[in-house]
């Protein structure tokens, strides 16, 4: 019974807690932590960009992954999100088995 987690940066916590919101609700992913803002630099077309960003860690099932990344990208107003699947080695077996229940079957 695989997990894994999903990180994505957000441009704000509005964008953030709306993807956590339409996951959970559609039950692609079990539960979601935001955290507190961190600075993000990058290069984007061609430029250095230095911005506030909010990281959303999403928890699911691994035969979600696909649909939880495809709903993401529909609602991040990235033209390019940054999700990134973290496989998970191990977990405590309830845990494991509470994320099975209340997300959907793949």
């Amino acid at each position: 019974m695989p997990i894994i987690d999903i990180l994505v940066n957000c441009p704000s916590t509005q964008t953030a807690d709306a993807i956590s919101a339409a996951l959970i609700e559609q039950r692609l992913v079990a539960c979601s932590n935001r955290y507190p803002a961190i600075q993000s630099s990058y290069r984007w077309q061609g430029k250095l960009e230095h911005e506030e960003e909010h990281p959303l860690l999403l928890k699911t099932r691994a035969e979600l992954a696909q649909q939880a990344e495809d709903a993401i990208r529909a609602l991040h107003p990235y033209d390019v999100p940054p999700i990134i699947r973290l496989n998970i080695d191990g977990a405590n077996q309830d845990y494991i088995d509470w994320v099975y229940s209340v997300t959907r079957e793949g």
